[in-house]
């Protein structure tokens, strides 16, 4: 009788696949086993195909109810989930947590999406699941382990407009024991585009000249079955990208940033009748040199959880986590320590009704963290033959320590800040449909507290951070999709709409402001249409206004971003398969901001060919 033995990946040093171990098959993680009541936003393969030449940021603006702040094409685009800011996401690849420790946030300009395999988004605090960071949600990227498949092979070429080329090689080999993936990937862009200048008189248009952005980088993926109840595996992933920094409209700058990242992660696994332990030992190494000046992050992770099953109805998982930091940078040279301890548990109380309890202790050289809790539940409301109506709820704690930036900076950095904490608590519905027109439906109530908000504020000529701002968050989340068919003809439209109130109860508690580059209303939306091996595809994402700064005295105007595509999945020649796929992006030649006087790109297009070996 063929074992299967789930390995979920938890707390970011959980398993990324499900093994079973007679008939060697992998399957994709299932990120709710412990997060009851959460809402998660998976991607599929095809959407990840077809965003391969483009960057994590663009995938989140345009298909997720993320709000991300973009310094300019190419440039800095951090993640804002639920009025949030970048350092309030945690973002994990293959379970290995990879923000910057200086920063506390990572940059999704640099994150391709060629890279990965696999991404989910986690919504709301879950600091009790996640740990360090996760207050307005969390991102999940991972590599897809395969047995048995043989020897696979991909490469991909993009060309487009300003200057853009992409080229990625991938390869592989699996047996029933052995797994190995190698892919390569460089993308180019010059940015050249022109942009109407609102710094000078009538506002000429003018052509971006220093914006130019190159990227190389190596994933390298191995996996073994060791024996019937053990497996090791191993992912390492370098990537180097140069950038000239888009100045500000008015600006004359000519700033250079070079990024080196290294990330390297090792799991074992042990596997029992109804348990699994994992052994998970990680790096990542960040080196950023900006103008001449060079700043690097090292951590080094160990970590090990046993995740077992009681009967049918209970699932527990207990484990440790240790991280060693280290950064030598302009103006200062600083270690840490943390250590966490985290339990989860699950019970399915009845056949329509489940429960998840989590808790995480959590203690840095500078303080201790009280027990953090999250609990969440998932009852189905209706269950007929093609109708499905969920009630999900949940409530927890997120935390958030301070920085080595904000600790450690010369001069200014404060080392008796204290943990930003948060408290959050949803409640939504979840509505499927099966038949000839399904759908899939969820709409999410939010609600959040942010307390010791950290901010930099002015010390005579000195910058110093304090813990000062109470923001308080809530919104509304609708996410729906719906296929149907109409004769040869296959149809899907997804929508995505969201409500986000975020104010700072600071600085005036009876009349509160929404925070600087915080939209209340954001949307995207998606129609495509199939027959055969042909696609065609219209989608389109509007970000309401904007405040600069605090205060609401100066407002940026909403916009809307139309994109078009045409793709022919099924060319062939012999058994290669060489899909090509034609994008507009910016179809209506919008000219737009995302923040102020930072210059976007008009009209563009792009070609896309894949061959598969």
């Amino acid at each position: 009788m063929t074992l299967l033995l789930w390995v979920f990946s938890f707390v970011g040093f959980a398993a990324q696949d499900t093994v079973a171990l007679e008939q060697v098959e992998v399957y994709a993680p299932a990120l709710d086993r412990f997060a009851q009541g959460q809402k998660v936003v998976s991607f599929d393969s095809k959407l990840l195909e077809a965003y391969s030449a483009r960057s994590l940021g663009d995938l989140l603006q345009e298909k997720s109810p993320v709000f991300v702040r973009q310094y300019g094409a190419g440039m800095l685009a951090s993640p804002s989930f639920r009025g949030t800011s970048a350092g309030h996401t945690a973002v994990f690849w293959n379970g290995l947590p990879i923000n910057s420790p200086s920063l506390g946030q990572s940059d999704l300009s640099v994150l391709p999406v060629e890279a990965i395999d696999q991404a989910q988004l986690q919504f709301g605090s879950s600091g009790a699941l996640f740990g360090n960071e996760a207050i307005g949600g969390s991102v999940h990227l991972g590599s897809k382990t395969e047995f048995g498949k043989g020897v696979k092979a991909r490469i991909s070429q993009s060309i487009g407009s300003f200057g853009m080329f992409n080229s990625a090689v991938s390869g592989g080999f699996s047996s029933k024991d052995f797994s190995t993936k190698t892919r390569i990937y460089r993308q180019f862009a010059a940015n050249n585009f022109d942009y109407r200048d609102l710094s000078l008189p009538g506002t000429p248009e003018v052509k971006e000249d220093h914006a130019q952005v190159e990227q190389i980088g190596v994933v390298q993926d191995l996996a073994w079955n060791l024996s019937g109840k053990s497996q090791l595996k191993a992912a390492f992933w370098w990537q180097k990208a140069d950038r000239e920094i888009q100045p500000p409209m008015g600006s004359s700058t000519a700033d250079l940033q070079s990024d080196e990242n290294i990330r390297a992660v090792v799991d074992y696994f042990k596997f029992g009748e109804r348990s699994v332990w994992n052994l998970k030992a990680g790096l990542v190494q960040d080196q950023m040199i900006f103008n001449e000046t060079r700043n690097q992050t090292r951590q080094f992770f160990l970590a090990t959880d046993y995740d077992f099953e009681y009967e049918t109805d209970w699932k527990f998982k207990a484990g440790a986590r240790a991280t060693f930091m280290k950064g030598d940078l302009s103006t200062y040279s600083a270690a840490d320590q943390r250590y966490e301890f985290y339990q989860s548990a699950s019970w399915q109380a009845a056949e329509d009704l489940s429960l998840s309890l989590n808790l995480r202790q959590f203690a840095y050289a500078d303080g201790f963290e009280p027990l953090l809790p999250g609990i969440g539940a998932d009852w189905k409301l209706l269950q007929r033959e093609k109708h499905e109506l969920l009630l999900k709820a949940s409530v927890g704690k997120g935390f958030k320590v301070p920085t080595l930036n904000d600790r450690f900076w010369e001069p200014g950095g404060n080392p008796d800040l204290l943990p930003e904490e948060s408290i959050n608590g949803e409640i939504g519905f979840h509505w499927l449909k099966s038949g000839l027109f399904s759908w899939d439906q969820s709409l999410t109530y939010y609600r959040m507290q942010v307390d010791n908000w950290i901010i930099w504020l002015p010390q005579g000529s000195v910058w110093s951070p304090e813990n000062i701002r109470e923001v308080q968050n809530q919104g509304i989340e609708y996410q729906g999709k719906a296929n149907w068919k109409t004769g040869k003809w296959d149809w899907e439209t997804r929508l995505s709409y969201t409500y986000s109130q975020a104010l700072d109860l600071t600085t005036e508690p009876e009349s509160p402001h929404q925070l600087p580059y915080t939209p209340e209303h954001q949307a995207n939306g998606n129609l495509s249409a199939g027959i055969g091996g042909l696609s065609l595809n219209l989608s389109s994402f509007f970000v309401g206004q904007r405040a600069i700064g605090t205060g609401n005295a100066r407002i940026m105007d909403s916009y809307q971003v139309w994109n078009a595509g045409v793709t022919f999945s099924k060319l062939t020649w012999g058994k290669v398969q060489f899909p090509l796929s034609f994008q507009v992006l910016n179809l209506l030649d919008k000219d737009y901001q995302v923040l102020y006087l930072r210059a976007m790109p008009g009209r563009s297009y792009q070609l896309n060919l894949t061959i598969h070996l």
